[in-house]
Protein backbone atom coordinates (compact mmCIF):
# COMPACT_ATOMS: atom_id res chain seq x y z
CA UNK A 1 0.00 0.00 0.00
CA UNK A 2 1.34 3.43 -0.88
CA UNK A 3 1.40 5.92 1.95
CA UNK A 4 -0.45 9.18 1.43
CA UNK A 5 1.02 11.88 3.63
CA UNK A 6 -1.54 13.49 5.87
CA UNK A 7 -0.33 16.99 6.55
CA UNK A 8 -2.37 18.75 9.21
CA UNK A 9 -3.67 21.23 6.64
CA UNK A 10 -4.93 18.26 4.59
CA UNK A 11 -6.52 16.61 7.62
CA UNK A 12 -8.17 19.85 8.77
CA UNK A 13 -8.67 22.03 5.67
CA UNK A 14 -11.20 24.29 7.38
CA UNK A 15 -8.71 25.09 10.14
CA UNK A 16 -5.75 26.14 7.97
CA UNK A 17 -5.53 29.65 9.46
CA UNK A 18 -5.79 28.34 13.01
CA UNK A 19 -3.14 25.69 12.33
CA UNK A 20 -0.76 28.27 10.91
CA UNK A 21 -1.31 30.59 13.89
CA UNK A 22 -0.84 27.80 16.43
CA UNK A 23 2.27 26.47 14.69
CA UNK A 24 3.76 29.96 15.01
CA UNK A 25 2.61 30.87 18.52
CA UNK A 26 1.68 27.83 20.62
CA UNK A 27 4.42 25.57 22.02
CA UNK A 28 2.00 22.76 22.93
CA UNK A 29 0.54 22.73 19.43
CA UNK A 30 4.03 22.86 17.93
CA UNK A 31 4.87 19.72 19.94
CA UNK A 32 1.72 17.93 18.77
CA UNK A 33 2.39 18.92 15.15
CA UNK A 34 5.99 17.69 15.39
CA UNK A 35 4.87 14.38 16.92
CA UNK A 36 2.26 14.00 14.16
CA UNK A 37 4.85 14.65 11.44
CA UNK A 38 7.21 12.11 13.05
CA UNK A 39 4.63 9.32 13.32
CA UNK A 40 3.35 10.09 9.83
CA UNK A 41 6.92 9.73 8.50
CA UNK A 42 7.26 6.41 10.34
CA UNK A 43 4.07 5.12 8.72
CA UNK A 44 5.26 6.32 5.30
CA UNK A 45 8.61 4.57 5.75
CA UNK A 46 6.94 1.34 6.83
CA UNK A 47 4.39 1.36 4.03
CA UNK A 48 6.99 2.36 1.45
CA UNK A 49 9.30 -0.48 2.41
CA UNK A 50 12.09 1.81 3.64
CA UNK A 51 11.55 0.55 7.20
CA UNK A 52 9.69 -2.74 6.92
CA UNK A 53 7.31 -3.34 9.78
CA UNK A 54 5.14 -6.21 10.85
CA UNK A 55 1.42 -5.79 10.36
CA UNK A 56 1.04 -5.42 14.11
CA UNK A 57 3.69 -2.68 14.35
CA UNK A 58 2.22 -0.80 11.39
CA UNK A 59 -1.26 -1.04 12.90
CA UNK A 60 0.04 0.29 16.24
CA UNK A 61 1.70 3.25 14.48
CA UNK A 62 -1.50 4.05 12.61
CA UNK A 63 -3.48 3.92 15.86
CA UNK A 64 -1.00 6.32 17.51
CA UNK A 65 -1.32 8.66 14.51
CA UNK A 66 -5.11 8.52 14.68
CA UNK A 67 -5.12 9.18 18.44
CA UNK A 68 -2.86 12.17 17.89
CA UNK A 69 -5.18 13.47 15.16
CA UNK A 70 -8.06 13.18 17.64
CA UNK A 71 -6.04 15.14 20.21
CA UNK A 72 -5.21 17.81 17.62
CA UNK A 73 -8.86 18.02 16.52
CA UNK A 74 -9.96 18.63 20.10
CA UNK A 75 -7.26 21.27 20.54
CA UNK A 76 -8.27 23.00 17.32
CA UNK A 77 -11.91 23.00 18.38
CA UNK A 78 -10.97 24.89 21.54
CA UNK A 79 -8.49 27.21 19.81
CA UNK A 80 -10.58 28.17 16.82
CA UNK A 81 -12.37 30.95 18.67
CA UNK A 82 -9.21 32.40 20.20
CA UNK A 83 -7.49 34.99 18.03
Amino acid sequence: MTHVSRHLHDAFPNDADTISRLKADDAHFQDMAARFEAIDAEVAAAEGGDDPASDERLEAMKKRRLALLDEIAAYLAGAGDVK
